[in-house]
């Protein structure tokens, strides 16, 4: 593991159960920060969650003191605006559910958001995780699904970690809904284990895939995506999963962590050992 952590340049950082939980920054992440910039390990954090547009993550990562630049973050937001621009160049008009700062992200990038109105018809629906949901626009998606409009996802998580007595409810559950309601799941579902969500970070950076690692609390998106994208995998147990759950999956992640400080420990030993050979 020492020659694979070696070979590190680049960290791909979940934010949600791997830098911070609900509203609450982990007390190991900003130490841990700055022992990457020593070592001269780059960062970029990634996040499924859509509920927020980039403005308005960058605005509360620098609230919780975490100074970021546009190029060290990259959404399932982002990453389904590419994917609609150059697979899906024909859909213009979005029926969506999803928060206003999503929507407003969406405006920007060009996209007319219709009405919730059975006379004003989407070229696509699109789901994220839409805090601010109704009943009416959840009814209103599933009839545009069921109609047969393209549905787009921007990501599988069925649940957003908190540190609140409460369980979010995710962009995939609520494709579940509305997969049970209109008799059809997702056309497309981004982000997050989609190895797209690393490559272009591979290419941002001029990285081999080896030279990046995907660090975050789930099996299903982040050590997925890492296994699918030929990165370093590598699973704190800060967030959704458990070590025991960690243990019995299917490929195992490549390393498991007890959170931030222990991998900032064994990226730190195995630099040491490289510099003294």
């Amino acid at each position: 593991m020492n020659k694979r952590l070696n070979d590190i340049r680049h960290l791909a950082l979940d934010m949600d159960g791997t830098i911070y939980s609900g509203g609450t920054l982990f007390e190991s992440t900003l130490p841990f920060l700055a022992l990457m910039e020593r070592l001269g390990i780059g960062h970029t954090f990634l996040t499924n969650n859509s509920s927020k547009s980039s403005k308005d993550y960058l605005a509360r990562l620098s609230k919780i003191g975490i100074a970021a630049t546009p190029d060290q973050l990259y959404t399932s937001t982002q990453a389904t605006i590419e994917h609609l621009r150059e697979q899906m160049p024909a859909v213009r008009r979005l029926f969506v559910l999803g928060t206003a700062s999503m929507s407003r992200e969406l405006e920007g990038a060009g996209f007319v958001l219709t009405a919730e109105s059975a006379t004003d018809a989407p070229d696509a629906v699109l789901v994220g995780f839409d805090t601010e949901l109704t009943y009416p626009r959840l009814c209103r998606a599933a009839y545009w699904i069921s109609q047969g409009k393209p549905f787009v996802a921007t990501h599988p998580d069925r649940v957003c970690p908190t540190d609140q007595p409460t369980v979010l409810v995710d962009c995939g559950a609520i494709c579940a809904a509305l997969e049970q309601a209109a008799g059809r799941g997702p056309d497309v579902v981004l982000g997050k284990p989609d190895p797209c969500m690393l490559r272009g970070i591979l290419s941002r950076h001029a990285l081999a895939p080896k030279e990046l690692a995907m660090v975050g609390d789930r099996l299903y998106t982040d050590m997925a995506m890492a296994h699918r994208a030929g990165a370093l995998g590598v699973l704190v147990l800060t967030g959704e999963t458990t070590a025991a759950q960690g243990a019995k999956h299917t490929p195992a992640p490549d390393l498991v962590v007890s959170g931030l400080a222990e991998l900032g420990e064994r990226l730190s030993l195995a630099k040491q050992k490289k510099g003294s050979k």
